[in-house]
């Protein structure tokens, strides 16, 4: 059974012109197969000629009957929501620039599981490990840190403690 194409506005030639046009190798391999299918192939011919099975040819059929060339196009995918808001990710990203306060927070530098649990306390949201530091990867920090400094430590000391030697 032959595949209807009620679309006529353009023929296999045409198609095939488009194909040759278009940058998207996938919306050139749709045109190619359809413009076959014009041409008096089968379904199975078609869709193997151009490494798809029937019912995919059959649905860009479909689409194409629906909306022309345009519709060969990948729609763009959504993917899952992201559990915390812009506002919350940028709260997050000072406070991490901030970093903690030994009082209040209990820790003298930030850790994934350190930041888990603040975004749960202030956000109710469960996040793991993992997710923490692909936030912290999509916010722009490193997951390399400045060596911790204790709030009591003596400056000045450490400073007279350094060697005053001259290099050679």
């Amino acid at each position: 059974m032959a595949l209807a194409i009620n679309r006529l506005d353009r023929n296999a030639a045409q198609l095939r012109r488009e194909a040759a046009r278009t940058h998207d190798a996938n919306q050139a391999r749709r045109l190619l197969a359809l413009a076959l299918v014009m041409g008096g192939a089968d379904r199975d011919e078609a869709a193997t000629a151009c490494g798809m099975t029937r019912q995919t040819l059959r649905d860009w059929v479909h689409r194409y009957n629906e909306s022309g060339v345009e519709g060969l196009v990948d729609r763009a995918r959504t993917g899952r929501k992201r559990t915390l808001s812009c506002e919350q990710e940028a709260e997050i990203a000072t406070l991490v620039m901030q970093g903690p306060d030994i009082c209040k927070d209990g820790v003298v530098r930030w850790r994934r599981v350190d930041l888990r649990d603040v975004i749960e306390d202030r956000y109710g949201v469960s996040l793991h490990e993992r997710s923490v530091g692909k936030l912290l990867h999509r916010l722009g920090f490193s997951h390399l840190s400045v060596r911790p400094r204790h709030p009591n430590a003596d400056i000045e000391a450490q400073e007279a403690f350094k060697k005053t030697s001259s290099r050679r």
